[in-house]
């Protein structure tokens, strides 16, 4: 820019324009030539190597015509100059035209950095410093690159988290809504998992070191979002095709534009303009930043929300699906059994026959005992200590509880003792049979007190989930090796539209080409590992993922955290990434159906014309409005 001002300021077109003299002295003619011969080498450069590099690789585009368009102006101008022939150089032209189209560079590339500034402030996340304890318990302060595996660290209130770990003592609130896009702060204590880069809340934590550097969930992250945001999609392909075809026009239409005019009686200097703006205002330059940069900030948005594209193909085929698959266990259902029903004898309260049943269960280890204590921990129900435990195979567990002898177990329990069952109680157990769950007594004496139907239960988020994907006009269908009495069930509280039940892992993708030689654009989301094949299968797999294993290698989208309403959100997010993505190739493309042959003259008799510089305007200023239409995703794309 410094350069171009001493060039328009002695410049004898500007002069005239602006009706002023410069000053002179000897050789003050040459100070535009000069100054303008500067800019063309030094501040075009950058363009002079990149259209070699695309001509080399027989690849001709942006770089390739602006560099075209300056050349053409300097031999030009430089001929006119030197006096070889007649006419007005181009100096001022030349010189306007690299300091703009060097700007719209600049702009591009920093909308481009602040898109991809998300994987800068993932790496921002990890404290430089972590406080290990030895064996003795005393702390010290070493460096995070010096963690290993096994290591024992102090988390106090307020710190940030060095390692993914799990909490061998303390109770504490974690903040890890910069992973897994969970606003709420999580609980931690003794046994659970916690995240690199993740924030401590008022607790103090000792944690055991479980992953470092790349085996953190924060370097998965990271890798899966790089990955995503260099890899091509079609949308971009169709981009490349269109900007060597624009390239080629270009280029036909300054050919065309130098026959003619000469033929119509127009100086050279007035013709070499025309093919310089034609050369300039067609530039490909918005067509090379209107699918990355929508690319980079969707991918960005997504990786914030706990939604990470690890292929770019997935995002944008998922705004096309009709069908979503869903695995049941672990996917639609939390995975670990819980008591999905309590029905109580007349005068029991629900809570107060959970609180001593798994009062009862208390020191077994039976999947059943653990689904009775880990259901009374959610209602926030405090388990008395329980005495004189027995375990009987076969027909289930006693002990003494607050003075009374409870018994707790199956049919087999009922038998034994010779317990007979009022009739409210008789109908909930065969209601929990026919849905396929567990039905466990608590037994006082041959008095049974209450029936726990026991089940794997449904995720609190997936009837949110299904109605989503519903209310936007998409099939959801179950998928579970599961009895079909347990699959039926659980379609029948989401209102899911169909059900394959008793399905082998195996089995799992024959059952999606069967949906896909139906005609349907078939979502399949899974845990990514007994799933994978069928993940693979789909047209987008989507792969239930966790905050400490992130990089689940057969999905195109990963879920951090394992919540279902993330799949409706996927869908969102695609939706609104493509329709900018279009709207960015007709910003950058669909302009050049006046624009060029408005620079080639076709107004001239009207007195209309584009000069170079303003060409140059033009084409920057479609460049600085897909950059801002891109950042538009921003507003389009609502977090939940």
């Amino acid at each position: 820019m410094l350069l171009t001002i001493p060039t328009l300021i002695w410049s004898g077109m500007i002069q005239h324009w602006f009706d002023y003299t410069a000053p002179q002295f000897p050789g003050a003619a040459y100070i535009p030539a000069m100054f303008g011969t500067v800019v063309y080498f030094y501040g075009g450069s950058p363009f002079l190597r990149g259209g070699y590099q695309e001509l080399r690789s027989r690849l001709p585009g942006m770089m390739t015509l602006i560099s075209l368009a300056i050349t053409v102006a300097f031999v030009y101008s430089a001929v006119v100059t030197l006096g070889l022939v007649e006419g007005l150089d181009l100096w001022w032209e030349l010189a306007t035209l690299v300091a703009i189209m060097l700007l719209g560079h600049w702009i591009e590339m920093r909308s481009i950095n602040q898109a991809q500034g998300a994987l800068k402030e993932l790496a921002k996340l990890l404290p430089d410093m972590a406080v290990r304890l030895d064996e003795a318990g005393t702390t010290k302060e070493i460096p995070v690159a010096e963690l290993r595996r096994g290591d024992l660290l102090l988390i106090r209130p307020g710190a940030s988290i060095p390692a993914d770990g799990v909490v061998k003592e303390g109770t504490s609130a974690v903040n890890e809504a910069m992973i897994t896009g969970e606003s709420k702060p999580m609980d931690k204590s003794a046994g659970d998992r916690v995240i690199a880069g993740t924030v401590n809340g008022q607790g103090s934590l000792r944690v055991e070191v479980t992953g470092t550097g790349d085996e953190t969930a924060l370097a998965g992250i990271m890798r899966l979002v790089e990955q995503a945001q260099t890899s091509r999609s079609r949308a971009q392909a169709l981009a490349d095709r269109a900007a060597f075809y624009l390239t080629i026009i270009a280029i036909v239409s300054a050919a065309i534009t130098a026959i003619v005019w000469p033929l119509l009686g127009r100086p050279w200097g007035f013709t070499i303009e025309r093919v310089v703006t034609v050369l300039v205002i067609a530039c490909p330059h918005a067509l090379g930043l209107a699918i990355p940069l929508v690319t980079a900030i969707s991918t960005t948005i997504g990786a914030r929300n706990g939604l990470l594209v690890r292929d770019r193909r997935g995002l944008e085929e998922a705004r096309l699906l009709n069908t979503v698959v869903f695995d049941k266990t672990g996917t639609l259902t939390l995975g670990s059994h819980r008591v999905v029903k309590t029905t109580a004898a007349d005068g029991f309260p629900d809570d107060e026959v959970l609180r001593v049943a798994a009062s009862v269960q208390r020191d077994a280890e039976h999947p059943i005992a653990q689904a009775l204590m880990t259901s009374a921990k959610e209602h926030g129900i405090e388990v008395p200590l329980s005495q004189d435990f027995e375990s009987m195979p076969g027909r289930g567990v006693r002990a003494l509880v607050e003075g009374r002898r409870l018994h707790v177990g199956g049919p087999a329990l009922l038998k034994m003792l010779a317990a007979e069952l009022p009739e409210t109680l008789r109908r909930a157990a065969e209601s929990a049979a026919a849905d396929g769950q567990s039905a466990t007594y608590l037994v006082e004496g041959n008095q049974v007190l209450a029936v726990f139907a026991i089940a794997d239960a449904i995720r609190p988020e997936s009837f949110d989930a299904v109605k989503r994907l519903h209310d936007n006009g998409l099939e959801v269908v179950l998928l579970t090796g599961d009895s079909t009495a347990v699959g039926n069930a659980v379609a029948k509280e989401l209102a899911i539209d169909a059900v394959f039940a008793e399905v082998l892992p195996e089995d799992k993708v024959a059952k999606i080409e069967e949906l896909q030689a139906q005609g349907k654009r078939v979502a399949m989301v899974g845990d990514g590992v007994n799933d994978a094949p069928a993940l693979l299968t789909a047209d987008v797999g989507i792969a239930i993922g966790t905050g400490t294993d992130v990089a689940v290698e057969a999905g195109d989208v990963v879920l951090v955290r394992s919540d279902p309403r993330d799949v409706p959100a996927i869908i969102a997010l695609s939706k609104a990434t493509y329709r900018k993505m279009i709207q960015n190739l007709w910003w950058a493309a669909g302009y050049n159906i006046v624009a060029i042959p408005l620079a080639a003259g076709v107004l001239a008799a009207w007195g209309i014309l584009l000069q170079p510089a303003l060409g140059a305007v033009l084409m920057s200023l479609s460049t600085i409005v897909v950059a801002i239409n891109a950042q538009l995703l921003r507003r389009a794309v609502r977090s939940r």
